[in-house]
């Protein structure tokens, strides 16, 4: 009779296990799913935006955030001096609000 009730509950803790496991495996393909739709690609466009960002040069047209469309003058760590219109105001800005970059074409 002993071991019959062990048998009994060594079926019951195995059972038990694939339960919660198959009550948290959808949660976690959720996650999984969750990272590779919406994070990664998220994170990918960050760092394209920064490496853009970060390969400014002197005489680049660049848009910035809210819409100013300039030619870079100077650069500096974290800001740039964009010149704008036909007066040639300079304007400076941090290079976080810089949205579009049209690189120098030598020819």
């Amino acid at each position: 009779m002993i071991p019959v009730m062990l048998t009994s509950t060594a079926t019951t803790g195995t059972s038990s296990t694939l339960g919660m496991l198959g009550t948290i495996l959808p949660f976690a393909l959720v996650l999984v799913v969750m990272y590779f739709l919406m994070i990664r690609p998220q994170k990918k466009k960050d760092k394209q935006t920064q490496d853009m960002r970060n390969s400014l040069e002197i005489g680049d047209n660049v848009t910035t955030i809210g819409g100013i469309v300039g030619r870079v003058v100077a650069l500096k760590d974290d800001t740039i001096v964009l010149e704008t219109g036909t007066e040639r105001n300079k304007v400076r800005f941090k290079k976080w609000a810089v949205q579009d970059v049209e690189k120098l074409t030598v020819e």
